[in-house]
């Protein structure tokens, strides 16, 4: 009996709420991050790119296809402040951003193939490269890791990078 209340007073610790301190009492929200892959597309590049794009996925024997839709990039712009209130308004940055969710996305290298459509011709990019997604933070270090991640960037000539 007393092996099995230190077996349940050591779960219940383990299921603590992603609400709530974190470490050093920094605080921790429930926002998540979704398991995928991001392409960026550079503002010099956008032009000439269609409104999507596709990504092949490939490990452990298994290739998937997902869809992107590339919509126009934001950024925060100057912030205003009124006492103790500050905000900044988005502006679009002339790139292009796109995410493809992949729910079962390994922390393990994956082949991906990018392919970003032109916007009258032929592909802009079409490129396999090898990445090894990483846990994203979005609370920061301190609150935990969400779901693995890996981001592509295509610069101004349709060179395929990768972006941390």
């Amino acid at each position: 009996m007393r092996r099995l209340s230190l077996l349940l007073l050591l779960l219940i610790a383990g299921c603590g709420s992603s609400l709530g301190p974190g470490v050093a009492g920094q605080s921790c929200s429930a926002i998540g991050a979704p398991r995928g892959i991001g392409v960026d597309i550079a503002r010099q590049a956008s032009g000439r790119v269609a409104q999507s794009a596709t990504i092949e996925a490939c490990w452990d024997g298994r290739c998937r296809t997902y869809a992107v839709r590339l919509v126009p990039a934001t950024t925060a712009g100057d912030p205003t402040c009124a006492g103790d209130i500050c905000s900044a308004r988005v502006r679009e940055t002339g790139g292009r951003h796109g995410f493809a969710a992949i729910p079962d996305l390994p922390r393990q290298p994956v082949r991906v193939t990018l392919v970003v459509a032109g916007a009258t011709g032929p592909d802009l990019v079409r490129r396999t490269v090898v990445v090894t997604p990483t846990p994203a933070y979005p609370n920061g270090p301190d609150c935990g890791a969400g779901g693995p991640v890996a981001s592509l960037a295509v610069d101004a000539t349709g060179a395929v990078g990768f972006r941390t």
